[in-house]
């Protein structure tokens, strides 16, 4: 019994060999030495200098990072073996620049700053992710809102019918436009892990209300380009005389710089 307790309590001032870490919602598995490899880091001092006790944890016990879990990807893959390789027209890289000065990265950050003139640079007249919304160097592109709805029409045609019941707005796009809209009202988690230049058709939103949507859309410069809607008819018994039960699928497409 008091070895057990002993163990116990070593447990709790040492990390084991392999991390598990939440970030954002996405889940990480590690080795602690590719957590500590970067002396002075926010990382290494996490899990170097500090015990598990005084360490965020969420609710299977895994470490917690309330940050991009996107993009801790490629912090995790520079921590492994100090060397940068992102995809092809790589379009997050300030993001990333922004979470490696925050995990005090400092090789990383300045790897990720555009060269000075280039046209990526500040000042350098070209495009720049850091612009503020509104900027010509917004990505252009589409996306498509859908929804499922319902709602009820009674008997007399004179009454108002029920207010109609929106079950889950999905949202279809490229990855990193879908993000930039919605940001944190955005749930991923049906398609994870999709690059941010590829396609999806899995997101939704944490909220029902359509119009929000179209607020978000509206403020960064979308617009409304298509829409298309399909009902069915249905009563809510065998009984003609029953309220009528009316359900719709819509999709509204909308277009930024095209």
């Amino acid at each position: 019994m008091a070895a057990a307790e002993a163990s116990d309590r070593v447990g709790d001032c040492e990390f084991p060999d392999v991390v598990e870490l939440n970030v954002g919602g996405q889940v990480y598995v590690t080795r602690l030495q590719t957590l500590v490899a970067v002396p002075d880091s926010l990382l290494w001092r996490m899990f170097s200098r500090r015990t598990p006790a005084e360490l965020a944890r969420d609710g299977k016990g895994r470490f917690f990072l309330d940050r991009d879990g996107f993009l801790f990807r490629y912090v995790l893959d520079y921590l492994r073996d100090l060397t940068l390789v992102l995809p092809d027209r790589f379009p997050e890289r300030s993001r990333l620049r922004r979470e490696a000065d925050f995990f005090q990265l400092r090789e990383l950050a300045e790897r990720l700053r555009p060269p000075v003139g280039s046209d990526e640079a500040p000042g350098g007249g070209g495009p720049d992710d850091d612009q503020p919304p509104g900027a010509d160097s917004r990505r252009s592109g589409y996306i498509t809102v859908g929804y499922r709805g319902s709602y009820t029409m009674g008997r007399d045609v004179q009454t108002d019918a029920k207010f109609r019941r929106v079950a889950r707005i999905t949202v279809c796009g490229k990855t990193a436009l879908a993000k930039e809209v919605f940001g944190d009202t955005l749930n991923e988690s049906r398609d994870p892990d999709r690059p941010p230049e590829r396609y999806t058709s899995r997101y939704y939103l944490k909220y029902n209300f359509l119009e929000q949507a179209f607020d978000k859309l509206g403020e960064v410069g979308f617009r409304m380009v298509a829409c298309s809607s399909a009902g069915t008819c249905a009563y809510a018994s065998n009984d003609p005389g029953e309220d009528k039960i009316w359900t719709s699928y819509t999709e509204y497409v909308f277009c930024r710089g095209q």
